[in-house]
């Protein structure tokens, strides 16, 4: 698998971890005093939020972004859908660049 695909999947991944994270694990949380939820997505989203940056970070290259569409790439990793975003609008074309005709 190369490096654009896998950050195709891990940025869909770690947007939906933080979704179910903050829309579901947490008012559990709060509101059914049920904390194991968070307990098991947390750390998932954690794992899926490192591989993102990382993933950015080293891919960066091969999709052809510049410093600004990296930083702003990062950005997204701490907002709950830009992870979909950068996905469906920089990652999959540059995905589709890349296929063989």
């Amino acid at each position: 698998m190369d490096i654009v695909r896998a950050l195709r999947i891990v940025s869909i991944a770690e947007a939906v971890s933080f979704l179910v994270l903050l829309l579901i694990a947490m008012p559990f949380k709060y509101m059914a005093d049920t904390p194991q939820l968070v307990q098991l997505v947390g750390p998932i989203h954690g794992v899926l939020f490192l591989a993102y940056v990382a993933l950015v970070l080293v891919g960066r290259g091969a999709m052809g972004w510049n410093a600004a569409r990296t930083v702003l790439a990062l950005i997204a990793s701490v907002l709950p859908v830009a992870p979909l975003l950068v996905e469906r609008r920089w990652i999959k074309p540059a995905e589709a660049e890349r296929a063989p005709a």
